[in-house]
């Protein structure tokens, strides 16, 4: 999804992309910005190297986690670590104005550190007696849910989600209607559970939330709340990409 379709039915979920790369490792994107939202990456296969807002590098393994809450404005990058299979999802989270243009939060969470209720392991917010240790910026629940051919599992959304989706990374599932692997399902707004049959097995994230009560007004790299917000958010990013070319860094 993107900020221009379903990103604008589904707010604060306003950009999704499922990575399935296999092949030779790379380097990877040059530094690139964004601003006025949060990116959270999850890794369900191979590794991944980065470079944070603070040129910090490290390697991401499969089932970590990266939670990088842009503000007004960052730079990070990274690729490939590996030869070999990597697949996981990207999303952006539209911030609410009283964060898009604030500082930059940068974190990594290791596989070990993301709690799991049942089937599912809570990349951000809560499931059961599980909880992330990232702070939302709303409330916000985000799942990665592994099933065997034949399970079934039932999400109940929290008090006021009306915003609910799940996007199918491997095998096929019934929800009642059939979800493959690549396909993006967003539920009628209700505070009705879920059920998931797996028809075989399968891979899927979730995500529900309160609905975003804001614009989205997005710029390449950027998603914010207003006009006047991105012009400042863009001209943040510049002003810091002066400083990386002078750095060398760029």
């Amino acid at each position: 999804m993107s900020p221009s379709d379903f990103g604008e039915i589904l707010k604060p979920f306003v950009f999704l992309d499922l990575f399935d790369h296999e092949g030779a490792s790379f380097k990877g994107p040059l530094l690139h910005p964004h601003s006025g939202i949060a990116t959270l990456s999850y890794l369900a296969e191979g590794a991944v190297s980065y470079i944070d807002p603070d040129n910090v590098r490290g390697t991401l393994p499969a089932g970590g986690v990266e939670w990088m809450q842009a503000g007004r404005g960052m730079w990070h990058g990274g690729g490939l670590d590996k030869p070999g299979r990597t697949r996981g999802f990207q999303l952006w989270i539209a911030l609410p104005p009283e964060l898009e243009l604030g500082p930059t939060v940068s974190i990594y969470q290791a596989p070990e550190d993301v709690r799991s209720e049942g089937p599912a392991r809570v990349l951000l917010g809560s499931y059961g007696s599980a909880w992330s240790a990232l702070s939302s910026p709303s409330p916000i629940n985000y799942l990665a849910v592994r099933l065997k051919a034949g399970e079934r599992w039932r999400y109940q959304p929290p008090t006021g989600h009306a915003v609910l989706w799940a996007a199918i990374a491997s095998g096929v599932l019934s929800a009642p209607d059939d979800l493959r692997h690549g396909d993006l399902a967003a539920f009628e707004p209700s505070s009705d559970a879920v059920e998931f049959k797996a028809l075989t097995d399968s891979e899927f994230v979730l995500g529900s939330a309160v609905p975003h009560e804001h614009d989205l007004v997005p710029g390449y790299y950027s998603v914010h709340t207003s006009p006047d917000a991105l012009r400042d958010g863009e001209a943040h990013i510049s002003s810091i990409k002066k400083r990386l070319v002078q750095e060398g860094r760029l």
